[in-house]
């Protein structure tokens, strides 16, 4: 298939349109690189460089290509951030969806996945979070997220848009020389192995005062090659369904605390920590039952082991910094 990838510059649009190219896909990835780096494209990707907002650029460029599908992961991802600028996240994350969904009606082009988030649920009801849960989050970023479904939602109903949408728990690891790379970087694995590489001195725990075994936030946590995994079984299932929603998530939670254990036991480093108060808008539990990805979608993870997940990470970490500095963006 001829399919273009934006956000493919980043950690997981990379990852899956690696995937893609590996399956014997034509891959074109189109990203601003605002808060990603062109080395990171993958090789064998045909690259454009423009941001989703430039509408007529990116519907010259479905006109050129003809795509038989679109997969979207460019996105502002940063919880905390989006606390403090939520323009910044529903501007880039949900008005840009907006501009991309009219460039492909205008097009032609009719099947998308899209890269969501558990965000969407805010404070889970059920120990399990499955998608027939209430739809209450707790922080911008996932009302962004939240609100690109509902316009998808829409773009099915009166349009015929097929889609599927994704939503995700915690993504770590690598896929060979490709590996999670944010800037700024907030995500936890990634930071406690700053700790583990001499980098940062600490690290912050916000808030050790959840109703949780020991007091931290517990998170479902999903290697990378999973994830990509799911979203070319998507992008298939799109054939056979019209609209798929469904969460990506290994079932299991584990705490910041049990993070920091791991990584102590895979890297062999002490890990200082110092404790913080809570951040605003983090939910205490996020545990996902990918129940319905299993049946729509026949996924499975393969690498559901917290430890195995680390080690992955840990493998590529040091290698993201032998890249030269990325330029400074305003």
């Amino acid at each position: 298939m001829k399919l273009l990838v934006t956000g493919g510059a980043g950690y997981i649009g990379g990852s899956v349109a690696i995937q893609l190219l590996q399956a014997g896909h034509e891959v074109t990835v189109l990203d601003s690189l605002v808060r990603s780096r062109i080395e990171y494209v993958p090789r064998g990707a045909h690259f454009v460089q423009a941001d989703v907002s430039d509408r007529p650029r990116v519907e010259a460029l479905l006109r050129e290509l003809k795509p038989d599908g679109v997969l979207h992961f460019a996105a502002f991802l940063e919880a905390g951030e989006s606390m403090l600028k939520p323009e910044l996240y529903f501007r880039n994350n949900t008005a840009n969806t907006l501009a991309l969904l009219e460039a492909m009606h205008a097009t032609g082009t009719n099947r998308l996945v899209f890269s969501s988030t558990a965000a969407v649920y805010g404070e889970p009801q059920h120990d399990l979070v499955d998608e027939n849960d209430r739809l209450e989050p707790t922080n911008a970023y996932g009302e962004s997220k939240l609100l690109s479904e509902r316009i998808m939602d829409w773009f099915h109903r009166v349009h015929g848009l097929r889609y599927a949408s994704l939503r995700y728990f915690n993504v770590a690891g690598s896929i060979g020389s490709h590996g999670e790379a944010h800037e700024p970087e907030s995500h936890l694995v990634p930071r406690v192995l700053d700790v583990a590489l001499g980098r940062t001195p600490f690290l912050n725990i916000f808030g050790e005062d959840y109703p949780t075994p020991d007091g931290t936030c517990v998170r479902d946590y999903i290697h990378v090659a999973d994830l990509s995994e799911a979203h070319i079984l998507a992008l298939h299932a799109l054939g056979a369904h019209d609209r798929i929603v469904c969460n990506l998530g290994n079932g299991q939670g584990f705490s910041v605390k049990e993070v920091v254990e791991s990584v102590r036991r895979v890297t062999g480093h002490p890990i200082p920590v110092h404790p913080h108060p809570r951040r605003p808008g983090d939910p205490a539990r996020l545990v996902a039952s990918s129940d319905r990805a299993a049946k729509l979608l026949g996924w499975q993870p393969r690498h559901p082991n917290l430890d195995d997940i680390v080690a992955s990470a840990w493998a590529w970490h040091p290698e993201r910094y032998k890249l030269p500095p990325r330029p400074h963006t305003h």
